[in-house]
């Protein structure tokens, strides 16, 4: 398992997720596109769901970072946020499983540092990865033990409301890299390859890259409005 970790580094994972109010929603698509993401040179993959991940452990050989997003009321955490989202996903075994690592509470209000300890408890040789969204909050998970460190929910919580991780160029990024320990992997808005290429140059161990090859309709739109404002101009002009 850790020469797959090990072929990580410096490459790319690709998210392969659908969530059921969108049209890719399928453990079968999913599977294809991991097909595709291995095709197109991916060296990893993140997927949600303990059955997405059997269906694309079933089409390629690549190490994944499992999650199960799940709403609980009264808690702002979806990423992996109790024991039973462990449990799942170690049916299927990922060699890496993500978790929320902010500051927000779980459900129950049990906070990360507990959580962490419980999952370590039960499941001591497994692979951890720590979504964050602040610099405090990932220098906070690495003094956990947490395996990796996400930037995954820059700009998802109260607390980085307004960040980019690309901003004054990939400056979160570099202030965690600076101050942990662990290998951190860079995740969230990375959606040209020139960014791609440029975290890893200031030290992510890999990066993760997501809607921008997996969200057809994203990818639509972005194409789409362009021309609806070029429409938009030549209207105005005629008038």
């Amino acid at each position: 398992m850790y020469d797959e970790i090990e072929r990580l580094k410096g490459r790319l994972i690709v998210s392969c997720q659908a969530l059921p109010h969108e049209p890719l929603h399928s453990s079968f698509i999913m599977g294809r596109m991991a097909r595709a993401a291995k095709e197109g040179g991916a060296f990893g993959i993140r997927a949600n769901t303990m059955e997405d991940i059997k269906e694309i452990q079933s089409q390629v050989e690549l190490p994944v970072i499992g999650i199960v997003k799940r709403d609980y009321e009264g808690s702002d955490v979806y990423i992996t946020p109790t024991m039973r989202e462990m449990e799942e996903l170690m049916e299927v075994k990922p060699q890496i499983i993500a978790m929320d690592a902010t500051i927000a509470r779980r459900p129950g209000g049990v906070a990360i540092d507990e959580f962490f300890s419980q999952v370590k408890e039960r499941y001591p040789d497994q692979l951890l990865m720590a979504d964050c969204s602040t610099v405090e909050e990932a220098i906070h998970a690495d003094r956990l033990g947490f395996d990796f460190i996400g930037t995954t929910m820059v700009g998802y919580t109260p607390q980085s409301e307004g960040d980019k991780i690309e901003a004054n160029d990939f400056e979160i990024l570099r202030d965690i890299v600076a101050q942990v320990k662990h290998r951190v992997i860079a995740e969230g808005n990375i959606n040209t390859p020139e960014k791609a290429r440029r975290v890893i140059e200031l030290g992510a161990y890999s990066v993760v890259v997501g809607s921008i090859i997996t969200r057809p309709q994203l990818i639509t739109k972005a194409f789409a409005e362009e021309l609806d404002a070029l429409a938009g101009e030549e209207k105005a002009g005629g008038e």
